[in-house]
């Protein structure tokens, strides 16, 4: 009987990397819905403020989106993705057969789904057999962003970026102050760049101010006298298009950096419009010289 067992299993192992190829064909025009999350990747995005043991759980199997440390050996799925995986697999295939029963599988719920820490082949099993449901013992990462059946690491990026505007948006009041619902940016983690910026330039005017300056007003401030007359360079200089799929504002912070560098090096005194228009010779895809639009700006300038 247990002989019998390791063949059926192995032929279950065949039956999973068909389903896998037929899937990864199916995919061929969006593959990355057919990958699996990379946890620390996720992690990274998602910034959980801790840890809190659930216990054992019964978790549904198409909740689970990613893995630890196997997100390149299975797809979305859980079909293995690779033949080095039969023994493991078979050996677990088989004990089903056998009836011997398993350790719940170990994973981390993140944003309200769930990353596999340890079980990886026991998920993949299951799934081929048909099971909607796996005990699993759970930690759980506080996350405010959520995350959903299906999404791809783009997606989630966007989901991010988009999380963080609104918090930013609605803890600032940024548009009523400003009037600007446009701040928009393609990286996560710029809108803590910013409120940095305001606290910045808030504790400069402070050093010369009689009376403590209200948060309110700096953001005003900069927002005025800081960010419009660079953004206004960035888009008077003509740079965006050297970087395909930024906006105005991430070459905001962009620039800062790079001229905040260029000041040190060649005085305090150097040019905006020319910092920008280095740090887009320098790093930009441009499609047409912008080492000849420099000198037409330039010209066009003098007259």
């Amino acid at each position: 009987m247990s002989e019998w067992n390791r063949e059926l299993a192995r032929g279950d192992f065949d039956r999973a990397r068909t389903r896998e190829f037929l899937s990864r064909l199916a995919s061929l025009l969006d593959p990355a819905r057919d990958r699996l999350l990379p946890f620390d990747e996720v992690r990274a995005l998602l910034k959980p403020l801790g840890e809190v043991y659930e216990g054992i759980q019964s978790v549904p199997i198409d909740h689970v989106i990613g893995s630890e440390g196997r997100y390149r050996d299975f797809n979305r799925h859980f079909l293995p993705r690779a033949e080095r995986l039969r023994t493991r697999w078979v050996s677990i295939d088989r004990a089903h057969y056998d009836e011997v029963p398993l350790p719940p599988v170990r994973l981390y719920e993140l944003g309200g789904l769930y990353f596999v820490r340890d079980g990886n082949h026991r998920i993949s099993v299951a799934a081929l057999r048909g099971q909607t449901q796996i005990d699993a013992e759970i930690t759980s990462l506080g996350a405010e962003a959520r995350l959903h059946p299906g999404m791809t690491i783009d997606e989630l990026r966007q989901e991010v970026i988009a999380w963080e505007k609104r918090f930013f948006y609605e803890s600032t009041g940024f548009a009523g102050l400003t009037g600007d619902s446009d701040l928009d940016f393609s990286s996560p983690g710029r809108y803590d760049e910013i409120l940095e910026h305001i606290t910045v330039h808030k504790y400069f005017i402070n050093q010369h101010g009689s009376a403590e300056l209200p948060f309110w007003q700096a953001l005003v401030s900069w927002y005025g006298n800081v960010y419009q007359p660079i953004a206004g360079t960035i888009v008077e200089t003509d740079i965006l298009p050297a970087f395909p799929g930024r906006t105005v504002s991430d070459l905001y912070v962009y620039v800062v950096r790079h001229w905040d560098e260029l000041k040190k090096k060649s005085g305090l005194s150097y040019p905006l419009d020319k910092a920008a228009l280095d740090f887009a010779n320098r790093f930009g895809q441009p499609s047409r010289s912008l080492a000849l639009r420099f000198l037409a700006w330039m010209r066009g300038r003098r007259h």
